[in-house]
């Protein structure tokens, strides 16, 4: 299913019934774009802690925005065998505009041309994306409407607003009473905004919301107060209704949030960046408190790319690159569960990826992420098993299997590999930190010694005095490969990192150290040889 604003509040009640029966959901989000141009101490380094990659990250989702949510839902079927369906969806948002709320965002040109290359649907999230808003804009919109201080201030509502209030003016003046006129076209929460701003302006009215548009009567005045007064069409009710429309999305995110099911992706850090920041809170600057508050959202987060990472060398598959990749190995013989593992069927209104390949579709991805998991899973219970026979594996069996990886998030470009939502990060397990130590070339910059080493293999860079430079890889055999090659080079002395020795402040200290030790001890000995 393909959902924008148009056809979403009348899925809310099946989307929150299949989420509550669900076994977990499997997610994955297209965005606007990925990085911001970070560059010199801002880009994203090996060498960054994860609070300082989060700090640098951060800055990237405040700039970007979602353009398509994918969930699948997963749900095991009664009564058959370790068999499961799933109900995957696409979800087209568009940021609210509403009131106070005109948002910002950035476009990055690459992903746009990435997403055109897989047939992305701008049309869609441009026109008819699905609203959505954050817990601290829903309060101030809240406030807002609740107080009577709501006002329509983007200018294209104004002008469909004043475009509107002029035309049922106009029929006014030559209406009788008893007699209604249809304003098609406007839909969503911009129907019930419509309707607020008419009642409030022309007391000889009532409107009335109906499939064809925004339907207005003209009453008389004692009829308006008989309305406004017993109708459950009260203003008090429409201003619930507004902002209940002007969520979207929000509403349903909650309706996730409460449900508390396993929440599977695949390298889903970002997507959990975005999340924080778009429907709950803004991402607070302590990384300590973002990993709280996704925990507290999201109690078991599962990263397919931190199971398989972790187990594809050890049953010898062939390297794969994405997540397509991934599931196409273990839908093959190279699988040894292939024939016993889960069966995974798509539901009645979801078959559109039974026979159709929709790499970096959300729904699609989302699709991927929770079969993968599943096969994972079983592959890993077999393990366990070795030759006996596996039993009639459910889901908790897996997630017994699976809890080494539970909450453990896979981080791209830092200094650890991953990050720990239900407790402290695992220390790093990079390979060494390399020292490079310059001879007989002045002025030498970071950039230049990037360039030097980048056909032997790719380090990142970072500057430690005038004439040395600390040199980190993600590849033990990158950092053995370059201390061989560069054994006894003239120029370029490269050898291991240590901090004792070569750290910059605490070579200051000793010698500050050295200098306080050597005052003293003069000290001393004149003071011993005066009379």
């Amino acid at each position: 299913m393909d959902l924008g604003a148009d056809e979403f509040e009348e899925s809310l009640p099946l989307l929150q019934e299949l989420v509550q029966e669900a076994d977990f959901v499997g997610l994955d989000i297209e965005f606007t774009g990925l990085r911001s141009n970070l560059s010199g101490p801002q880009q994203i380094s090996l060498f960054d802690l994860p609070s300082e990659w989060y700090l640098k990250t951060r800055q990237s989702v405040q700039q970007f925005t979602i353009c398509q949510i994918g969930l699948s839902v997963f749900s095991a079927i009664e009564g058959e065998a370790n068999k499961y369906i799933a109900h995957s969806c696409n979800f087209f948002l568009f940021p609210t505009t509403f009131g106070i709320l005109d948002s910002e965002f950035s476009f990055q040109a690459s992903s746009v041309q990435f997403l055109n290359q897989y047939g992305f649907n701008y049309n869609k999230f441009l026109k008819n994306g699905i609203p959505y808003m954050n817990e601290e804009q829903e309060k101030k919109i809240r406030h807002d409407i609740l107080t009577g201080n709501w006002r329509v201030r983007s200018s294209p509502d104004k002008d469909q607003i004043k475009a509107v209030i002029d035309k049922v003016t106009r029929w006014l003046d030559l209406a009788k009473e008893g007699d209604w006129m249809t304003l098609p076209g406007i839909a969503g929460f911009q129907a019930f905004e419509v309707q607020l701003v008419l009642r409030q302006a022309l007391p000889d009215i009532w409107t009335v919301l109906k499939d064809e548009g925004v339907v207005v009567k003209k009453v008389s005045k004692q009829h308006r107060w008989y309305l406004q007064n017993t109708s459950c069409d009260r203003e008090s009710c429409w201003k619930e209704k507004i902002l209940l429309s002007a969520r979207g999305f929000s509403v349903f995110f909650q309706m996730l949030v409460k449900a508390q099911k396993p929440l599977v992706g695949h390298n889903m850090m970002m997507d959990l960046l975005h999340l924080h920041e778009k429907f709950f809170r803004p991402l607070p600057e302590s990384y300590d408190q973002f990993k709280q508050n996704i925990h507290s959202l999201f109690p078991v987060l599962i990263d397919t790319k931190n199971v398989t990472k972790d187990i594809w060398k050890e049953m010898n598959f062939p390297r794969v690159s994405n997540l397509s990749e991934v599931y196409e190995v273990l839908n093959s013989d190279l699988n040894p569960t292939k024939n016993s593992g889960p069966e995974i069927v798509h539901a009645s209104r979801c078959e559109k990826y039974v026979k159709t390949k929709c790499p970096h579709e959300a729904a699609y991805d989302a699709f991927l992420c929770g079969s993968v998991l599943l096969k994972v899973a079983h592959l890993l219970l077999q393990k366990i098993h070795g030759i006996d026979p596996v039993p009639e594996s459910s889901f908790p069996q897996y997630l017994d299997v699976l809890a080494p990886y539970v909450n453990q998030v896979n981080l791209i470009r830092a200094g650890v590999p991953k990050i720990n939502f239900s407790g402290p990060d695992y220390p790093s397990i990079r390979p060494p930190i390399l020292i490079l130590s310059i001879k007989r070339w002045p002025g030498v910059s970071e950039q230049q010694v990037y360039h030097k080493f980048q056909n032997l293999c790719k380090f990142d860079v970072r500057r430690l005095t005038r004439s040395q430079f600390l040199l980190l890889t993600n590849k033990f055999k990158d950092a053995r490969n370059v201390l061989k090659e560069y054994r006894g080079h003239p120029t370029l002395c490269i050898s291991l990192y240590r901090y004792w020795r070569h750290s910059p402040d605490v070579n200051c200290v000793l010698q500050v150290c050295g200098i306080v030790t050597a005052w003293a001890l003069l000290a001393f000995i004149f003071g011993r040889s005066g009379p």
